[in-house]
């Protein structure tokens, strides 16, 4: 075991602060990843403040994580020190379900093991990228490619797969009319992401506060969803529309925004339930369907992808100090549009 340093909440709502935690010696497939940046996502909030129910403390969140490997153990092949690599949302799974083998480790019918608020196969809990370093799984651990910047590549590992893959799943691309629903750091991916697959991209959000930015990132079209003549006016729209919000919608105003046979894909998640009457999915042979980031392989196909198109996310980056002032920035959407920690001031 090792002692580093960390930023960990001590209870549920708690203010993070800076303590030590123990990561487990290297073992035969482990690589140890001193992180240089770890992004700040919604859901490290929700959890946190146990929005989506009960944690495990002390937590330390973080699941956009990028580094370069520092040690590696005897049986590792995929990496070696001085690699740039990342870890997103998992690190372990059960490897032999039927989806594990199809490459859809997110969707482990035999667990999969979350990079905090988990607990691993050794009985221990996991903790995340608020630190200095990590030891993960290779098999769980992604090659992030020399065109990418770590600190613009970090949200790529939880807010770009959490977007690529639904965009892609659904055939978001030339010919294609795609909406994003909100313009924040899942949005602002959607939307890089939509562009370059080649799709007509639209940004729904509620305001046109953001109008200028989501042009620039590759929007086609900008409109205010508090402007009920929106809706008038987009009907029957839309192959794709993908929400990115964690707030609840009124699902049955969005699906009719899509064309006959058109999916609403939902990638955010809000902390409480929502209506739908489903002659909104009847009337149009629609689907309103859920996508949970990707799996491992997709997760470095998106990488990729991100560095022949040069996507990174749009960050601002912050101390270790300002983490509790950056989540009360995200909760007031007061970021353009992801915050990512300099972990070397940890």
């Amino acid at each position: 075991m090792t002692t580093v340093a960390a930023y960990a909440a001590p209870a549920g709502k708690a203010p993070l602060e800076r303590t030590t935690i123990e990561r487990r010696a290297v073992r035969e497939f482990d690589v140890l990843i001193d992180i240089k940046f770890a992004g700040i996502c919604h859901s490290d909030i929700h959890q946190v403040r146990e929005g989506w129910g009960e944690a495990i403390f002390p937590m330390v969140p973080g699941h956009e994580i990028a580094g370069v490997v520092s040690e590696v153990g005897p049986g590792v092949t995929k990496f070696k020190v001085g690699d740039r690599v990342g870890v997103g949302c998992l690190v372990d799974s059960c490897r032999e379900c039927d989806n594990c083998k199809a490459g859809l480790e997110q969707h482990c019918t035999g667990g999969s093991v979350g990079t905090y608020n988990a607990v691993g196969k050794d009985g221990e809990p996991t903790y995340g990228g608020y630190s200095t370093h990590v030891v993960v799984d290779e098999n769980f651990t992604v090659r992030i490619p020399d065109g990418l910047a770590l600190d613009v590549a970090a949200p790529l590992l939880c807010a770009g797969i959490t977007t690529y893959s639904p965009l892609k799943q659904w055939g978001a691309g030339p010919g294609k009319k795609v909406a994003v629903i909100g313009l924040g750091g899942l949005g602002h991916m959607g939307v890089k992401i939509a562009h370059a697959l080649g799709a007509e991209v639209t940004v729904l959000s509620q305001s046109l506060r953001k109008k200028d930015d989501g042009l620039k990132l590759g929007a086609d079209h900008y409109h205010a969803t508090s402007d009920p003549k929106t809706f008038e006016e987009l009907a029957g729209s839309f192959d794709l529309i993908v929400s990115t919000v964690s707030a609840p919608l009124d699902f049955g105003a969005y699906l009719g925004l899509l064309k006959t046979g058109g999916a609403l894909v939902n990638v955010g998640a809000p902390e409480e339930p929502v209506a739908l009457n489903l002659f909104s999915l009847i009337g149009g042979n629609k689907t309103l369907a859920g996508s949970m980031i990707g799996g491992i392989a997709e997760t470095q196909e998106m990488l990729d992808f991100c560095a022949e198109h040069g996507i990174g996310a749009e960050i601002e980056l912050i101390g270790a100090s300002e983490i509790n002032e950056a989540y009360e920035r995200v909760q007031a959407s007061d970021v353009r549009y992801r915050f990512v920690i300099d972990t070397a001031t940890i």
